[in-house]
């Protein structure tokens, strides 16, 4: 790989990882200002890149290599985090029936 497609690869890379971070709920999304998690297009993105590291097989660099394990890596282990959480329950309002004893 030239230098110049050497870079294009990292900035690919890149860009899903932060895609996947954002839509795992652990950066804020740009466009909307807020934390936003969606699992299912995590796992879309993360799936891309693992589609990636087997396509590109025998073609990258070991620094290249390394890069891209590292970030599939972390991004699955954020998922499994992700996915393994247990839901969090809406704060109470104070409205809520109470039960008469």
């Amino acid at each position: 790989m030239t230098s110049e497609e050497s870079g294009y690869f990292y900035q690919l890379v890149l860009m899903f990882q932060t895609a996947a971070l954002q839509q795992l709920g652990k950066l804020i999304n740009p466009l909307s200002g807020k934390v936003e998690q969606n699992l299912e297009q995590a796992k879309f993105s993360i799936d891309i890149l693992g589609m990636l590291e087997e396509k590109t097989k025998g073609n990258l660099s070991s620094e290249e290599q390394r890069f891209l394990e590292s970030v599939l890596s972390g991004l699955r282990l954020n998922y499994v985090e992700e996915v393994n959480k247990p839901k969090e329950e809406p704060p109470e309002t104070g409205l809520e029936k109470k039960e008469s004893t």
